[in-house]
């Protein structure tokens, strides 16, 4: 029963509303190493995809996910069900404008 808790199944809502997976990933899989797999599996065709891990924020439960933690410890029990498929959310960083861009 224990191993059933090691691994959890995992999606990705992209701003446009797509999806990359979802995929089975260990408890104990950092959210650097989530952020690396999305970046890997981005569509090729989404104009405003990440360049870098540093270009992304993954959010679960309205939380911000930091890079140090692990999937299992990201986990909210209120909103992932055993068996059930986790959606996370990927919020990325737009190019930073040169000051004064705006003014």
């Amino acid at each position: 029963m224990a191993g059933s808790q090691d691994q959890l199944e995992i999606k990705f809502r992209l701003s446009d509303g797509t999806d990359i997976g979802p995929k089975s990933y260990a408890a104990a899989t950092s959210i650097a190493t989530l952020k690396e797999s999305i970046l890997a599996q981005w569509p090729k065709d989404n104009e405003y995809g990440p360049r870098t891990v540093k270009d992304m924020k993954l959010i679960s439960a309205g939380q911000i996910l930091e890079n140090n933690r692990t999937v299992g410890e990201c986990q909210s029990p209120l909103c992932d069900l055993p068996g059930g498929v986790t959606t996370m959310h990927v919020v990325v960083q737009p190019p930073s404008v040169e000051k004064g861009y705006y003014s």
